[in-house]
């Protein structure tokens, strides 16, 4: 009898893997991206609607069940639904590491990134169990929900990358240029956390029960409102400066500029019509959005080295000539 020769399961698997980004790579990059997105809004709802106790438990949902109970009503189905949620996002998160894991050497970056994302997802659920036990205490809420944002700027980090070639990237534009986009950068971050101390202050605590921050909420709209306009004209800079200087990364500049004017317009009208629930979450949503669109102008300030070698020398062709 011949030996046996098929090969092992192992390596059938390995086999599947894809060794390059392609299409099952990039379809769960971005099925995680949103569900880190969507994660986001639903946390919102469970903050708006007051039902951030509505499985006053962790990791159950009661002592006596893993699952939200009849008697618990609306605020236990919504605060349930979102740590399902959970669940769905760490599985696109460890489907996404599977699926680069043959690239872990040659596109080492996305592989990292990956990680990061399916580690953050784990201790995500960790500190969203330390919120339900600390009965939501607004700064550990609000630490929750910065990391949440940046874990969605590491997903557009990975889906940026993921279309780019392997290989050393250059810096493709300006030096000045790249130092007032990190300062853009550092502004957004700054809107960031002063807008969750706001959020902290607000009367959308999660529960009736539930203390705030102990600022005071008017004065923080006005000392958040300060940075974000900020960043607006900061952006707005970019964007001049990105078209003027044809620069590679103009567009996205101004893709980042339309996503803070509907922020801009959206904190307006919350401030102005009493914090209404929709636009509050709608407000939260588009933080996200602005820091990921930040983090794929921050990432394509630098190209390809050959990309950037082929635009020096037409640059300097269309001077000589």
């Amino acid at each position: 009898m011949s030996p046996d020769t098929s090969p092992t399961l192992a390596a059938r698997v390995r086999a599947w893997l894809p060794d390059r980004v392609d299409r099952r790579v990039r379809v769960f990059a971005w099925l995680s991206f949103l569900a880190e997105v969507l994660i986001i809004g639903t946390g919102g709802a469970v903050r708006l609607t007051g039902s951030g106790l509505g499985c006053p438990t962790w990791p159950r949902c009661t002592p006596e069940s893993i699952v939200n109970t009849p008697e618990m009503g609306i605020h236990g189905i919504i605060e349930f639904g979102n740590r399902t949620l959970t669940g769905l996002v760490g599985i696109l998160a460890l489907a996404v590491v599977v699926l680069v894991w043959r690239l872990r050497r040659e596109r080492r970056a996305l592989f990292v990134l990956a990680l990061v994302v399916l580690g953050g997802v784990v201790a995500q659920a960790l500190v969203g169990g330390v919120t339900v036990l600390t009965g939501l205490n607004p700064f550990i809420v609000g630490f929750h929900y910065v990391a949440s944002v940046s874990l969605v700027a590491v997903c557009a980090a990975f889906l940026t990358l993921m279309y780019l070639p392997a290989g050393r990237r250059h810096l493709a534009v300006p030096r000045w240029f790249a130092g007032l986009t990190h300062a853009t950068t550092a502004v957004l971050a700054v809107t960031i956390v002063f807008g969750v101390l706001t959020t902290g202050a607000g009367p959308h605590s999660g529960d009736d029960a539930s203390v705030r921050n102990g600022f005071d909420a008017q004065l923080l709209e006005h000392v958040h409102a300060w940075p974000g306009y900020a960043l607006f004209a900061l952006t707005l800079a970019l964007v001049v400066a990105a078209w003027r200087l044809r620069l590679p990364v103009r567009r996205w500049a101004t893709a980042l500029l339309a996503v803070e004017v509907v922020q801009i317009a959206v904190g307006l009208y919350q401030a102005r019509n009493g914090l209404p629930e929709l636009a509050v979450g709608t407000h939260m949503v588009l933080a996200a959005l602005t820091a990921a669109a930040m983090t794929v102008v921050v990432l394509r300030l630098k190209e390809p080295a050959a990309v950037v070698v082929e635009a020096s020398r037409a640059r300097e062709s269309v001077a000589r000539g």
